[in-house]
């Protein structure tokens, strides 16, 4: 019988009735308490203990064993919108086994919930921001659709209940400097803003339904993004009718005082966030609510409407009901960390690397050719610089010198030398420079085939508060190798041997000299704990690289903006003036490809969609995915645009000699422009469309050896103006 619950435990009422319900039953200081990311129980009510805070960026993080699988940055150089979906599904399914776990034992700590506070899909629009590494690279659309997938993946497909709740972040113009994070000002003009800053949290919270938005840090425009009225209210909840919870990120209000300046205590920060949209406060600064309520700085209503987005999140994800029937509550614990989930994590890992070089096809290696091989580096056996950073504890971690030993053919010798340390000058205070130097030279001489794995790892690169390294919070100063790696590389080299370089790292790096010198660099990112495995099969022929850089090398610092300045002027392939070391959606194969010129319809009018067509042949001798991009060219623009910009993507697989139509749907939206006032505007004029396997710059068909293949069409009429 249901006649005697409350309302908010009657489950045959709607979601929104009963949390309706339960918020009319709360005190106010009940419901202040319920708006902190540690909210207490409340016993009376039988509602229990919740801690807000999880992570589950590359899987579940910071609560015990999980699959690691590769670091965001990886997962974008996959360019595969379904491996995401189901790495986010595998990742929600272990989520769920141990919430429910933790939940039988009584356990109710921090990140041990579902509400987790991913996808990052911030832009990297400067390689030397620290926690670059945790999103999906410098282009929106690319991140969009990635993002798109990730939530979908984590929140499920049930109709009435979430089997976890994604969380877009950190909205937004957020990407450095870490170090002054609490009191910088984004100052982002009303073009870029919409042109590159917002989309993929538009398409989070319009195309994928995120559950929860997370505010940034910095001020935008002068106003803290987690108390701004512009971002929160008018174009989050007002113009994109998002109606999910928001939470600011961690201890963000208390920078409204303290940093940013902008209100005089804790009651006024408080009341500023609330007011303008804030519902969860990860920190301590919500206490003061009751203080601020007092002092009628807020409205009891104003408390209401977030502890109801609150409570209503909570009742989507099955908490205040029988878990019988919730049927994600029925997964069992043997889900987390299962083996068919590490072999998805090696799967995700092998579509993440990218070959940058391959001189005179060094690689594939020859198993059985090879007597010896040196593996040098300070990343060769490095766990850490498998994990990035927000990572779970894996069970088993391989690295590269693992994978290679388990993958060499019977009889092979292997050489291991660390050569040098990550950035210092030695190995120890009490050693000379370069005191593992003459190790690896020695390893080197008496190889056939040097593996140099060099980079960084979440050391060097992070969040400012979150990461004990030798640099600027988290961020770095330059594009450099760190310490004396460059120095290492450069002795092996001149052994005579011939040498692969596996870059192991969540950012660019310039590394000029390696691609003067090196006969193959592999960017291996942070490729998760089964990484060294999936390094070695590529080494070894197992598999054909497809990942795409998701990101651009540049050849130095030097061409890069200010670190501060947040135009995007001569900022990402989209806007850069100059030539790339490596471009973005640049990356090698095992095979080689042919691409027909697309097709696509000589004219369309305003306000319609252009299909493009195109051809695809595999004219190698490997199988081997492909990933297959296209571009637009606004030829006929009234303002600054793009010079090309990603509008779609498509991973395929192709046996040798086989060929595949491609189709793509270039949107009306996608052919608009964004004005100097930040207007949505459909110019008709002239279009290229390029399809190919890169992006079609000077510096890709400079190293792939063939132009991207082009149409040209026309939109007809007059100025459209769209949603932007």
């Amino acid at each position: 019988m249901t006649t005697n619950l409350p309302r908010y435990l009657n489950e045959k009422l709607s979601f929104e009735e009963r949390a309706g319900d339960l918020v009319s039953r709360l005190t106010l200081e009940e419901k202040i308490s319920q708006m902190q990311y540690e909210s207490p129980a409340i016993e009376r009510l039988g509602i229990p203990s919740y801690n807000w805070w999880s992570e589950a960026l590359h899987g579940v993080a910071r609560a015990g064993v999980a699959t690691v699988f590769p670091q965001a940055i990886g997962i974008a150089a996959t360019f595969d919108e379904r491996l995401v979906q189901k790495m986010a599904d595998l990742i929600s399914t272990e989520g769920r086994a141990k919430y429910h776990e933790y939940q039988r034992k009584g356990d109710h700590d921090i990140f041990k919930g579902l509400t987790f506070w991913s996808p990052t899909i911030n832009i990297f629009r400067d390689p030397r921001w620290g926690r670059g590494q945790e999103t999906y690279g410098e282009d929106p659309c690319l991140t969009s659709r990635l993002c798109v997938s990730f939530i979908r993946g984590i929140q499920g497909n049930h109709s009435k209940y979430l089997k976890a709740a994604a969380c877009a972040k950190h909205f937004a113009a957020y990407s450095g400097p870490e170090d002054e994070r609490h009191s910088f000002n984004a100052e982002v003009s009303q073009k870029d803003l919409w042109e590159t800053y917002l989309p993929a949290f538009e398409a989070a919270v319009c195309e994928a339904g995120t559950e929860g938005v997370m505010g940034a840090y910095n001020r935008l425009n002068g106003e803290p993004c987690c108390g701004s009225r512009t971002l929160l209210t008018e174009i989050l909840r007002d113009e994109w009718g998002f109606k999910g919870y928001t939470t600011s990120d961690c201890w963000a209000i208390k920078d409204f005082h303290e940093a940013h300046r902008v209100t005089q205590n804790i009651e006024e920060s408080s009341a500023l966030a609330l007011k303008n949209g804030c519902d969860l406060n990860c920190g301590c600064a919500f206490a003061s609510l009751v203080k601020a309520h007092r002092a009628g700085l807020v409205t009891e209503q104003q408390i209401d409407g977030a502890v109801y987005r609150l409570m209503l999140t909570r009742m989507r994800l099955g908490m205040f009901d029988k878990a019988e029937h919730v049927p994600y509550a029925s997964i069992p614990y043997e889900k987390n960390d299962c083996e068919e989930h590490r072999e998805f994590s090696e799967q995700t890992a092998e579509k993440s690397l990218v070959l940058l070089r391959n001189r005179n096809g060094i690689l594939p290696l020859d198993r059985e050719r090879l007597r010896s091989i040196a593996v040098i580096g300070p990343n060769a056996d490095s766990r850490t610089a498998l994990l990035g950073n927000y990572f779970g504890t894996p069970s088993e971690s391989v690295t590269v010198l693992e994978g290679i030993r388990r993958s060499a053919g019977p009889g092979t010798r292997i050489y291991y030398a660390e050569g040098c340390h990550l950035y210092q000058n030695s190995m120890s205070r009490l050693s000379w420079k370069n005191d593992r130097l003459a190790e690896a030279v020695s390893a080197a001489e008496r190889a056939d085939v040097a593996i140099v794995c060099l980079g960084l790892d979440a050391s060097l690169e992070g969040e400012e508060g979150d990461t004990s390294n030798e640099f600027s919070s988290g961020d770095r100063p330059n594009l450099k190798l760190p310490g004396n790696q460059e120095t290492l590389l450069k002795a092996v080299r001149a052994t005579g041997t011939p040498v692969v370089v596996v870059l192991l790292s969540g950012s660019a790096l310039a590394v000029g000299w390696a691609d003067e010198h090196a006969d193959a660099i592999l960017q291996a990112w942070y490729p998760g704990s089964q990484g060294g495995r999936a390094v070695a099969s590529l080494l070894f022929g197992d598999f054909s690289p497809a990942g795409r850089l998701p990101v651009t090398f540049y050849r130095s610092d030097d061409d890069l903006p200010d670190f501060k300045d947040y135009s995007m002027e001569n900022r990402t392939y989209r806007f850069f003036h100059g030539t790339p070391l490596y471009p973005f959606g640049y990356g090698l194969s095992y095979t080689t490809f042919s691409y027909e010129r697309p097709v696509v319809e000589k004219e369309i009018s305003v306000g319609s969609d252009a299909e493009v067509t195109s051809w695809v042949r595999n004219t190698g001798t490997r199988e081997s995915d492909e990933v297959v991009q296209a571009y637009l060219r606004d030829l006929k623009a009234s303002v600054r645009v793009p010079r090309h910009q990603l509008v779609g993507f498509q991973r395929i697989h192709l046996k040798p000699g086989e060929k595949a139509q491609v189709k793509f749907i270039i949107s009306a939206r996608q052919m608009a422009l964004i004005d100097n006032s930040g207007n949505c505007i459909l110019e008709p004029g002239e279009f290229r469309v390029f399809v190919g396997g890169s992006q079609p710059d000077e510096r890709s068909a400079e190293l792939l050896g063939a132009a991207v293949p082009s149409a040209v069409f026309t939109v007809t009429g007059s100025p459209l103006k769209m949603r932007r």
